[in-house]
């Protein structure tokens, strides 16, 4: 069982604590990415993980490769090229004060990919899951066409292949939309997850009568039925659609759960409050390491995999940086009942 991830990953510059970008003095470096965020996840739960990307030859290069070496994800297939590190700007919110974001990635080593350098049939030798998100082929055109060439090599040989749509208005500029690429990309996927706005920026499919900036920290599964079913018909390969759902009380405090449909039955979630968040970035990113480990462990229990990703991304919300520092046991014990963060002796 090994699972491929192919993305970019970036170094983090976070300010610390709740400083703004303005009057700190210093700033947190770490790593993070969508793809390498669930290859972390996945090799924290004991399965093989294979991260793909392309970064330059340099010292920044070799600390990032070493960072994500020190969890077990294997790096046997990053390839090697192009002059820099993407890098990003956080500055965690609080209580109504949104956190920010700032890229610094034009010109980097995955953005100037392109067909033909990845040799995928190596890649992909042993493999029986592949997984990319939305971010990826927003980079550049290169990282798209990267992108489908994985596809259909993965479809070709009868990997299960998944997506996280993560729609990031901010990357698409290289002259296509999301809505152009996307749809070609995502036909080859089994598994598809989005959170309840993806849908609605990429396919325009959204629910009656929601507001993604004003939930009042409350999120109804069932509203999402019927964009997990126009997601099915739209993608008849997709064997299941599911959706996160976060509910905004504000920066520091979000309801927390998922839904998910198959086989024409929607499942849902229990949800957690998380009153005290350390750092939600990377969330998304641990329900689908929680999701892909749930569906390969718990097959054919949807339910026990849905519920396996929505408690390993609550307690993601407890751990600093992009990467979710779980235990396949930590996890188990919430599922259990056990959230009181008494001290284990």
């Amino acid at each position: 069982m090994k699972v491929i991830t192919f993305g970019e990953i970036m170094l983090r510059l976070a300010t610390p604590g709740y400083e703004r970008f303005i009057q700190t003095k210093q700033l947190s470096a770490t790593f993070g990415g969508g793809e390498a965020n669930v290859a972390v996840s996945l090799a924290n739960y004991g399965i093989s993980t294979e991260f793909v990307t392309r970064l330059p030859k340099n010292d920044i290069a070799e600390w990032c490769i070493s960072e994500i070496r020190k969890y077990n994800v294997g790096t046997n297939h990053i390839i090697r090229g192009g002059e820099r590190v993407g890098i990003y700007f956080l500055e965690t919110g609080a209580v109504a004060r949104a956190s920010k974001v700032v890229y610094d990635r034009a010109y980097s080593a995955i953005a100037e990919i392109q067909p033909g350098m990845i040799n995928w049939d190596e890649v992909f030798k042993d493999a029986s899951w592949f997984h990319w998100t939305g971010i990826t082929p927003a980079i550049s055109r290169g990282a798209a066409e990267v992108c489908l060439e994985a596809l259909k090599v993965a479809d070709k040989k009868g990997i299960t292949i998944s997506t996280d749509l993560n729609y990031r208005k901010n990357l698409w500029k290289y002259g296509k939309k999301a809505a152009e690429i996307m749809p070609q990309l995502v036909e080859y996927c089994d598994i598809i997850l989005g959170n309840e706005e993806d849908a609605e920026k990429v396919f325009g499919i959204k629910p009656e009568g929601f507001d993604v900036e004003h939930t009042g920290g409350e999120v109804d599964a069932a509203n999402f039925e019927s964009v997990c079913t126009q997601l099915a018909k739209k993608f008849p390969k997709a064997k299941k659609v599911i959706i996160t759902l976060r509910g905004s009380v504000n920066a520091n405090h979000n309801t927390w759960g998922g839904c998910l449909y198959s086989d024409g039955k929607l499942y849902q979630s229990k949800r957690y409050d998380i009153t005290h968040i350390v750092d939600r970035v990377g969330g998304g990113d641990s329900f689908m390491g929680g999701l892909i480990y749930g569906l390969l462990t718990y097959a054919p229990d949807d339910q026990k995999a849905l519920d396996f990703a929505v408690a390993a991304s609550c307690l993601k919300h407890t751990v600093y940086g992009d990467f979710n520092l779980v235990s396949v046991a930590e996890v188990e014990n919430l599922l259990k009942g056990d959230g009181s963060g008494r001290v284990s002796r």
